[in-house]
């Protein structure tokens, strides 16, 4: 990524870490030996539900999750997003399924 698009990224996003091992707290979920910790250092996703006041990194770790398990990642917001974008999302997600297993 050149050094000007970069800049131009909220500072948010040019600060959000880029693996498990920058992520600082949450330890209660990515602390060692916990079931998100092992989903991650095994390589074997599972279901989860991040819940949370806003900026304590539940986006962060969902980017991680589907970088570290070569998933794509779609982000709704719940403030901004309605049923058309969650049905969308869906639709999206059973064509790429589909694509995979024909």
């Amino acid at each position: 990524m050149s050094d000007n698009v970069h800049l131009q990224q909220p500072l948010a996003e040019r600060l959000r870490p880029r693996n498990l091992g920058e992520v600082i707290g949450q330890q209660h979920l990515i602390g060692e030996g916990l079931a998100l910790r092992l989903a991650f250092e095994s390589g074997q996703p599972h279901s989860c539900i991040l819940w949370g006041p806003p900026g304590v990194g539940k986006t962060t770790i969902a980017r991680l999750m589907a970088d570290a398990f070569d998933a794509q990642f779609i982000s709704i917001s719940a403030v901004l997003g309605g049923v058309k974008d969650i049905r969308e999302a869906v639709d999206n997600a059973q064509a790429a399924l589909q694509g995979l297993h024909p």
